[in-house]
């Protein structure tokens, strides 16, 4: 390949939202002390066990860590899986998930979602370029993936009028016919909003149809306001019936960034169906990065405690709450059913993200910088241009603050 067939490779690729956000500004002076509402980066303390894991197995260090990672983490990955979704009686090596073939460990779960459409992608399909489906707003972590893939990314709108879920059921045949696998993130970013398990359900049976990988992103499974949102593995075991592989095509990402106020660590998992997981880990045993074997036991002692993600749920509901007095509602503002985020109909989401900076100090996200105005498959128009992202990552005394500034700019 020529230099400039490797260029030319992600000449469609979506710029970064942070430097989009960054340029907008620039020589705007924040019109009071800045606070930084734009990146998802929890600010919660993590559990104070952490560092004592870490430092209790530092010599390993030393050690070059396998890729299945260690028995201790997949059996807490398998406990939480287990707890969460209650699908105990599946997991087991004479089950539907055998945690020693199952479960990856994973640096981070960017990576993996990467590295999985480099697997799950064809030459082509149906003598056709392969495409890869994902939400619109997104995350663009996907259209890079398809595009390094060889696939065509297709941005499938998300928008209020479908509950903020992409309808895949409402595309043409012949897109669905050649789509190789489809990205979803449930709960949402940056709407919030959680898929039903009927909705799982039906995408399970419509990717099954059409011989599609699903990608299913959970990364914020457990940051939810009322009720824990369902899950693909769950939905699909339920739909299977003891026939085969319940998991066949499927792939769960979890990450303990959210979770556990941990984005530093760069530690998640994924599980799925035996023959993906199994093509996964060959190609992870060669290509993927490793999580170091001290990062790996205190990643274990997180998934086995579910005592501090519930302190830091709690926390984030405090926020949500101090959002719904301070917005009412104004601005669209309905409590997100899942994740940290709010997602703000202001009319014109770059307008106000230049004049929360110059006026209040606030510093958002435009919409706009995580959809694309390009797709056929939804109304014209970026489906994210009128709203802003306002992430609720500081602490309560600061997201109050924030939220007041921006009720009385906007």
């Amino acid at each position: 390949m020529t230099d400039s067939a490797a260029a030319s490779r992600f000449d469609s690729l979506p710029d970064s939202p942070f430097p989009r956000l960054n340029a907008l500004i620039e020589g705007l002076a924040p019109g009071k002390p800045p606070l930084v509402m734009s990146l998802g980066e929890p600010q919660h303390a993590f559990p104070s066990f952490v560092i004592d894991e870490i430092n209790r197995h530092a010599g390993l260090f030393g050690k070059y860590p396998p890729i299945i990672g260690t028995a201790e983490f997949r059996a807490a990955a398998a406990g939480w899986l287990a707890r969460r979704y209650g699908i105990g009686e599946a997991i087991g090596k004479d089950a539907g998930l055998d945690p020693d073939i199952q479960i990856l460990p994973v640096n981070g779960t960017r990576e993996a979602l990467f590295n999985i459409a480099l697997v799950a992608t064809p030459p082509e399909k149906r003598g056709q370029r392969p495409a890869i489906l994902m939400p619109n707003p997104f995350y663009q972590c996907y259209a890079a993936a398809a595009l390094a893939a060889g696939a065509e990314p297709v941005y499938v709108a998300a928008t209020r009028e479908t509950g903020f879920m992409p309808d895949f059921e409402a595309l043409p045949e012949e897109l669905l016919a050649r789509t190789a696998m489809i990205y979803f993130c449930s709960p949402a970013n940056p709407q919030g909003a959680v898929a039903s398990h009927d909705y799982l359900t039906q995408l399970i049976a419509l990717a099954r149809r059409h011989g599609i990988v699903l990608a299913i992103d959970e990364c914020y499974a457990d940051i939810y306001d009322r009720k824990p949102p369902a899950g693909a593995l769950q939905a699909a075991l339920a739909a299977s019936r003891g026939q085969g592989d319940p998991f066949a095509d499927l792939i769960v990402f979890h990450s303990l960034s959210k979770r556990s106020s941990l984005p530093g660590l760069r530690s998640g998992f994924c599980a799925g169906g035996r023959a993906l997981m199994t093509r996964f880990r060959n190609f992870r045993n060669i290509a993927a990065p490793q999580v170091p074997l001290p990062l790996m036991a205190a990643s274990a002692a997180c998934w086995a405690d579910d005592a501090h993600a519930a302190v830091n749920r709690d926390l984030y509901r405090a926020k949500i709450d101090a959002a719904e007095r301070v917005f009412g509602n104004r601005f669209g503002f309905y409590r997100p059913p899942g994740g940290f985020f709010l997602w703000l109909d202001v009319g014109d989401g770059e307008r106000a993200a230049r004049e929360l900076w110059a006026k209040a100090g606030v510093k958002v996200l435009p919409g706009a910088y995580l959809s694309r105005e390009d797709s056929p498959y939804g109304p014209p128009g970026n489906p994210g241009a009128a709203y802003i992202r306002v992430a609720l990552v500081d602490g309560i005394g600061e997201t109050e603050e924030a939220l007041a500034r921006m009720a009385e700019v906007l």
